[in-house]
């Protein structure tokens, strides 16, 4: 029996006619814009998310990167949502890179604009690091792709952009929050100095992510991105993938939001299982093992002996991921499995 790969999103495989797509692709060299499928990409991207300009990087984490680089200096103050992909998932590159620091507030992967307004720090005090850029994560990864409120982020932006700080969205996972709030991405991407969009995650492309903003701010990114040793050579390939990614894949993103879904439910009947299936509003679902139950890393091993994978966050705190590789089938076979091994002895 195959194995259920709920770790992630990003463990996708090309589809045979994604491969076709790619195989098919003319390339050029990018560093000099002399590649047409990329060009072609970095339109179609910077459309959909109603910017001037859009530039690919090869990951989601150097899309982040460089977002830092251009809208901020060195000691500047970041103000993110508590438990953030920037702060919790890029191996400190923020402050070895960018050197910022960061103000993580609000809870369950949002915060209001009274928070931001509380913790932001202004320019010229004498002691404090001025808050130079607010960042918004939408879906929020730790905090099992919850939605950022769309009104709530306009006032934010509304507000820092007042008080002379930038704004940065990390949208890697915007498109489902996109169809799950039926909404265009570019509405979303409105309030935003700079949008970053992931290709590799519930698309289903093997790479690739975008920053999307002002052409002035994208010109600076190239910079940044080379800077980095991101800037490519004939990639195409990975170009056509995600123009494939963009034209088929997108309205299916609501499947995985289902299946998500019907775990949630399913895993949410025992008692040894901490999980309000109201609160899955994407494609992860993150709960917590409630005392009596095997702890994560034990749940973790004997499910993948199973042949369903799920990822631990820590002692007592699981995450599984939809995508477009697990169907519905394989979805309820793995709640099956983890509900067998969380109910079972310790």
């Amino acid at each position: 029996m195959p194995l259920v790969d709920l770790r992630s999103d990003t463990v996708t495989l090309p589809s045979p006619a994604m491969r076709a797509a790619m195989a098919a692709a003319s390339v050029g060299d990018d560093q000099y814009g002399e590649d047409p499928t990329m060009n072609r990409l970095q339109e179609q991207v910077a459309a959909l998310l109603g910017k001037e300009a859009a530039l690919w990087l090869p990951s989601g984490t150097m899309a982040n990167q460089v977002a830092l680089r251009v809208l901020t200096r060195p000691g500047d103050d970041v103000i993110v949502s508590r438990e953030c992909h920037a702060v919790w998932h890029e191996t400190g590159g923020s402050a070895a890179n960018a050197g910022v620091q960061f103000t993580e507030i609000g809870r369950n992967g949002t915060f209001t604009d009274a928070e931001m307004l509380a913790a932001l720090k202004p320019r010229g005090h004498v002691i404090y690091p001025p808050t130079t850029l607010v960042e918004i994560e939408n879906t929020h990864n730790r905090s099992g792709g919850v939605i950022f409120p769309q009104a709530e982020a306009e006032r934010i932006c509304a507000s820092a952009r007042a008080r002379g700080a930038a704004t940065y969205l990390d949208g890697a996972r915007l498109w489902n929050a996109a169809i799950a709030c039926r909404r265009v991405p570019a509405e979303l991407a409105a309030p935003f100095d700079l949008v970053g969009v992931a290709l590799s995650k519930g698309l289903g492309a093997p790479g690739g992510s975008l920053l999307a903003g002002r052409r002035e701010l994208i010109q600076s990114a190239q910079r940044y991105r080379r800077m980095a040793g991101g800037a490519m050579r004939q990639v195409g390939f990975y170009a056509a993938a995600g123009i494939y990614a963009l034209d088929e894949n997108l309205a299916r993103l609501a499947e995985d939001h289902a299946n998500a879904r019907r775990i949630a439910e399913r895993l949410a009947g025992s008692r040894r299982i901490v999980l309000d299936p109201e609160a899955v509003q994407t494609n992860i679902l993150v709960f917590r093992l409630a005392e009596g139950a095997p702890d994560a890393p034990s749940v973790v091993a004997r499910a993948a002996k199973l042949g369903v994978l799920v990822f631990a966050f820590d002692a007592r705190t699981l995450r599984a991921v939809t995508h477009l590789d697990v169907s519905r089938e394989q979805c309820e076979r793995a709640a099956a499995v983890l509900l067998e091994i969380v109910e079972g002895p310790v």
